[in-house]
């Protein structure tokens, strides 16, 4: 049996080894934090799993959470007008709910499950030179963590990457008491867009201290929402969320006056280009390395596919190792396993390239199509979970007025 390192104890790498091992792979993991200071720290991301992508761990006996994590059954859509009311407001229904859990709780469990299934937890911080030597030892390196300059041993693949700076600024905040919409009549995501200023999502989750929600704003970099820079204190950093929320979208605002943060570590605020890179590096030895998730494909969580693509990228890795056979873990390999994540990660580049951009005409009539077909905002709304669907309308004008004609005669 090969021995397989994972560097990385994320979605796609802590998700990989649990399969691996479950196969009977001698896997190790390297992290830079243990599980108390994953559990103990600072929020890692947002997330909204949706079921395909619930459908690995589930698999793989890793959703523990099915239980106590809010059922998130839709996606809303409203769109600010200038006078601070809603120019679109409207649900649409997932056939399957969505999930969110604070990757603190999750990474920490599995982690600790890696290590209780008797599997090697290393901690550390993992520089470039450091995995040179480290990797001599094991027949395959999977990286799954660009900390440390891990991700810049991934070489820019230029022919599919549209960016090369930031799109927008990120911050985020966990809060308890946010109350409900009362237009939703289930858990819902709400994407609040604000044209030519950025986004609000509001994502129902389960944290640390139970179920909460996450408040969640892009902003257009250099615009009124870019304003988290060198904002340190958690306390000042919810304040200036509600003040934004109360100036651009007073309708969530109002829900969140009472709202209070989780947790001191609730807060989050950066921002990264949105990159694609190839996925094979060469140490200096000469071993080559295969690169996973957002590694080498990162995309801006406007489209919320972060940790969707992690795990199908853990998915399709999995299933190569295994289909391998005797053959070698060399760059031949590694290539093709990536194109087998492509294959999919590549309908969620397009689909986040163009939700970063100012929508054409025929998205802007989609949108205001789905306030008045629920078929048009279900269909939207299942496009979190299958990004494909999307290039054969919401992504290609001819297709999408074929689609509304045909939806507008059923509707009658």
């Amino acid at each position: 049996m090969p021995q397989i390192l994972v560097v990385g104890a994320g979605q796609s790498g802590l998700q990989l080894a649990l399969g691996l091992q479950a196969r009977g792979h001698r896997v190790t993991v390297v992290t830079d934090r243990s599980a108390e200071r994953i559990r103990s720290g600072r929020v890692l991301s947002t997330q909204v799993m949706f079921d395909s992508a619930r459908a690995h761990e589930r698999a793989l006996g890793l959703a523990h959470w099915d239980a106590e994590a809010p059922a998130v059954g839709g996606i809303g859509v409203s769109v600010a007008d200038p006078g601070g009311g809603r120019a679109l407001d409207w649900l649409g229904r997932l056939s399957a709910p969505a999930h969110s859990v604070d990757q603190r709780i999750k990474m920490a469990h599995w982690l600790e499950e890696f290590a209780t299934r008797g599997g090697e937890v290393r901690v550390g911080a993992v520089t470039a030179e450091d995995l040179d030597a480290l990797s001599a030892g094991y027949d395959l390196t999977v990286v799954a963590a660009g900390r440390g300059g891990l991700g810049g041993l991934f070489a820019r693949d230029a022919a599919r990457s549209t960016h090369d700076a930031p799109r927008r600024a990120l911050a985020v905040a966990y809060v308890h008491g946010l109350a409900p919409r009362p237009e939703h009549p289930f858990p819902a995501v709400a994407c609040n867009l604000v044209p030519g200023v950025g986004e609000l999502f509001v994502i129902p989750t389960l944290t640390l201290t139970g179920p909460a929600d996450i408040l969640f704003l892009e902003g257009v970099p250099g615009g009124p929402l870019d304003v988290f820079d060198g904002v340190t204190d958690p306390g000042q950093h919810l304040e200036l969320t509600r003040e934004l929320m109360k100036r651009y979208l007073p309708w969530e605002w109002e829900r969140a006056r009472g709202a209070e943060l989780t947790d001191a570590g609730g807060t989050l605020a950066g921002r990264f280009p949105p990159t694609v890179r190839h996925p094979v590096a060469v140490l200096p030895s000469g071993r080559p390395v295969l690169g996973m998730a957002d590694v080498v494909v990162a995309n801006d969580p406007i489209t919320g596919q972060g940790a969707n693509s992690a795990a199908k990228a853990a998915a399709c890795y999995l299933a190569a190792i295994e289909e391998r056979g005797d053959g070698p873990f060399d760059r031949a390999f590694m290539e093709a396993a990536f194109e087998r994540f492509w294959d999919y990660a590549r309908h969620v580049v397009r689909w986040t390239d163009a939700m970063l951009a100012p929508p054409p005409e025929h998205v802007r009539e989609i949108l205001g199509a789905a306030a008045g077909l629920p078929e048009v905002a279900d269909r939207f709304a299942n496009g979190f979970d299958d990004p494909a669907d999307l290039a054969e309308w919401f992504l290609d004008p001819e297709g999408a007025a074929a689609y509304l004609d045909a939806a507008r005669a059923r509707r009658g």
